[in-house]
């Protein structure tokens, strides 16, 4: 690395001073963030100290050199008027970057607001080639300790700015006061195209008085519900505090149009939405509250963990960390739920294996060929639990819904519960009481009776000698012109086509020893002779025998 002053490091990691030499705009265009503030430049040095490459306990990430703001001056009264501050640093990240690139920042006393923003230039890449793409995150002075107190906020590449103060934050953001300390600033090179990632990002403090936090406000764990019964409800959302485009008003509108019951908040590796529902909920709808847990190895929803609990991301499956977080999931009142486990969006699919799930979303938004691998997968997964007696784990669906026209609840997942209350539902997922339907126009009934007596609905296990006539029995509404099919451990091996009409009826008889459970699917016409029906509903599993 060749040093060249503070103002003009080269090396690896490009990270220039807090000015370019000709104190101009920044290099894409962009106008400095003082700029659009009123201010005028502040001369003088930031320095910028050595770069390290650390272990945090998970994957190595990159620490960058320190961006220093001046103290106070001595014997300046508290809340005086001090002026805005920006510092501006500049630099390229190579091919190969740590997942998580660190920029410590040295907040003075005094100050009132941080606000970060930063930009990234793309490269001109050949096709199959990935490009440039660049998230970001902070923590407080409290520091970056995987798993720590010092989280404060994530937008991934959803935003190009942020702000904290602490009475408010940008979404995704939490609020509280902005206390003196070092900050790390958290840069995510997702992906680097093969000449680097350029990157600028431009950091003000605004003084003043710190102002208070109010105390948040946050969903109820329980709604009026109508006792032990049938329950819909979408576990799989995102608000504009992550990558949506809606408000948190405006997804409650749309899953009470949906005709849901519940939903689970799971913004992407943040909790600053859980505050965000006030007013929202009522007898009619319960809102839990989770997050999406989106590591570089796959997607994972907490379901109805305590609100204000954020759950670290910063890991990868070589990183053996995944079990850890799985029971600080759990020790938060929430459910484990791999999400698309085979989606094909870079870092999407599933790495971390099922050891540590209590259910998987085998349906993610408009059923796909990737939607039909994670049901073939979890179907094989029904027959090794079936053989060895182990746990079996359920599947649910949900719509993953971001923007319009993503439709919320859009799968739904129709659960028994209880109540309407947070630990009841997640008890019937757990349980495997469920069915997935395409919307709420879609209802089952779906159980199976044995020919001695005796009789089991979803998720539960007949109790029937081998040689025992059992019968399959399906009742649906909302499918007209729709085949069901009747799948076993041997796969699918009976199937009924539905009348025209808005309801009909399957039926279909077997034994225990030719089937170590049984489920249904109930399709739509093939849309391509490569690719099954698209599916409408599908029940967990009856299993049969002792």
């Amino acid at each position: 690395m060749t040093e060249n002053g503070p103002h003009d490091q080269h090396g690896p990691y490009d990270q220039q001073g807090p000015y370019d030499q000709q104190g101009q705009h920044d290099r894409q265009g962009r106008r400095d963030q003082r700029e659009r503030h009123g201010q005028h430049s502040q001369h003088g040095s930031a320095p910028i100290g050595r770069r390290s490459l650390i272990a945090t306990g998970a994957a190595t990430a990159l620490t960058l050199g320190t961006v220093s703001f001046a103290n106070a001056a001595p014997g300046a009264r508290p809340g005086s008027t001090r002026p805005d501050e920006t510092r501006v640093v500049r630099g390229t990240l190579p091919p190969g970057a740590p997942d998580f690139v660190y920029l410590p920042v040295e907040v003075p006393r005094g100050v009132r607001e941080l606000m970060v923003s930063y930009a990234y230039q793309k490269a001109s890449v050949p096709p199959g080639t990935q490009n440039n793409a660049l998230d970001i995150g902070i923590f407080d002075e409290r520091g970056t300790a995987l798993g720590g107190a010092g989280f404060r906020g994530w937008s991934g590449g959803a935003r190009t700015e942020f702000f904290l103060r602490a009475d408010d934050a940008t979404p995704g953001y939490l609020r509280g006061p902005v206390r003196a300390g070092t900050w790390h600033i958290a840069l995510g090179p997702y992906t680097v195209a093969p000449q680097g990632l350029p990157y600028t990002v431009t950091v003000t403090l605004k003084y003043g008085e710190p102002g208070t936090t109010p105390a948040p406000v946050y969903p109820p764990p329980r709604a009026k519900g109508r006792g032990r019964g049938w329950y819909r409800g979408d576990c799989h959302l995102h608000s504009v505090h992550s990558d949506g485009g809606r408000t948190p008003a405006q997804i409650a509108a749309h899953a009470r149009a949906a005709g849901l019951d519940f939903i689970n908040t799971s913004e992407h590796n943040t909790s600053s939405g859980h505050r965000a529902w006030q007013g929202l909920w009522g007898d009619d709808l319960l809102i839990m509250t989770g997050e999406e847990i989106t590591t570089r190895n796959g997607h994972v929803v907490a379901l109805g963990t305590e609100p204000g609990h954020f759950i670290d991301w910063r890991y990868r499956a070589r990183d053996n960390r995944f079990g850890h977080f799985a029971r600080e999931v759990r020790a938060a009142g929430g459910l484990v739920v791999p999400a698309h486990p085979h989606a094909t969006c870079v870092g999407c699919s599933w790495k971390f294996g099922f050891g540590d799930a209590d259910a998987v979303e085998v349906w993610n938004g408009p059923y796909t060929p990737d939607d039909e691998v994670a049901l073939l997968e979890w179907d094989n997964s029904l027959v090794i639990a079936a053989r060895s007696g182990r746990a079996w784990l359920p599947a649910m669906g949900n719509s993953d819904a971001h923007r319009d026209p993503d439709r919320v609840g859009g799968p739904q997942t129709v659960v028994l519960a209880d109540d309407l209350t947070t630990r009841a539902i997640q008890a019937g997922l757990k349980a495997g009481h469920s069915y997935v339907a395409e919307s709420a126009a879609v209802s089952l009934s779906f159980g199976v009776s044995g020919a001695r007596g005796g009789h089991a609905g979803i998720g539960d296990r007949l109790r029937a000698a081998p040689d025992e006539l059992v019968t399959a029995h399906l009742e649906v509404t909302g499918a007209p012109g729709c085949t069901v099919c009747f799948v076993t451990d041997q796969g699918t091996l009976h199937t009924v086509a539905l009348p025209a009409s808005d309801s009909g009826t399957a039926t279909w008889q077997t034994t225990p020893a030719n089937a170590a459970y049984i489920r249904a699917e109930v399709r739509h016409a093939p849309t391509s002779p490569a690719f099954p029906g698209p599916m409408a509903a599908l029940t967990n599993p009856v299993f049969l025998g002792d």
